[in-house]
């Protein structure tokens, strides 16, 4: 049987559904493209930026700065792009970059959840309203003839909603399943990351002596020069009376 007859017979429910999974194919596909690029990636990141952070800090900045296209770029680069920070400091920009990216890496999921919940329903509606179609053209006196070959048929046909309905929604939540395992993973390799690099940030903090922050900078007191001593303003103090002959 064609699928273009198939979708037909399924009756009106066929449409949401067509579009719940157009929505769902478009969310895994991204979704399948964004995790190939990460998984690929971040285990050599994250092994440069650790291995460079143990002998120059800077060097591990610029590192992780040119990796800041994948998640686990940015979350390394976001302690290490501070000018100036301390254990505490360093912890925090570690935590709130970690908690920005995981979100990141959840996009798609309530649609997906969206799609899982609807698809199924939408198809059990499109088969009641199919039995009731098929059901109200029976009469009594004509069941266990063959005039109600055609009304077994329609029930049959209805079925096909409900069965839609349940691949949309199986496929999703297989697909919806990886993607959690797959941030359940980034979880744990954000963790460990983050504690290795902020062991390395205890052992041996950045130096900042260096940085333009610490150039001294001379104090105006040193750079002033006292005014000339300028002589008596004849307007600024009375004329002394002159010697009057006794």
């Amino acid at each position: 049987m064609d699928i273009l007859d198939l979708f037909y017979k399924g009756g009106p429910a066929m449409w949401p559904l067509l579009v719940l999974s157009i929505l769902s194919l478009s969310v895994i596909f991204e979704r399948l493209w964004f995790w190939l690029r990460i998984l690929t990636q971040e285990k050599e990141i994250v092994d440069r930026v650790l291995d460079a952070a143990r002998d120059n800090w800077g060097v591990a900045g610029e590192i992780a700065k040119r990796a800041t296209d994948q998640p686990v770029g940015r979350f390394l680069y976001a302690p290490l792009s501070l000018p100036k920070s301390n254990a505490e400091t360093f912890r925090l920009a570690l935590e709130s970059s970690a908690e920005d990216e995981l979100a990141g890496m959840r996009r798609g999921e309530k649609l997906l959840e969206a799609v899982i919940a609807l698809a199924p329903l939408l198809g059990l509606l499109g088969t009641v309203l199919g039995l009731i179609q098929s059901l109200r053209s029976i009469r009594i006196g004509d069941l266990g003839t063959e005039s109600t070959a055609g009304v077994t048929t329609g029930i049959g046909e209805s079925l096909i909603s409900t069965a839609t309905g349940l691949i949309v929604a199986i496929i999703s939540l297989v697909f919806y399943r990886l993607f959690q395992s797959f941030v359940v993973n980034q979880v744990k390799v954000f963790r460990r990351a983050g504690n290795e690099m902020e062991l390395l940030y205890r052992q041996s903090p950045p130096d900042f002596s260096n940085s333009t922050s610490a150039i001294v900078r001379e104090s105006p007191r040193e750079n002033f020069t006292p005014p000339r001593k300028q002589g008596k303003n004849r307007f600024s103090e009375p004329p002394e009376p002159p010697n009057l002959p006794e």
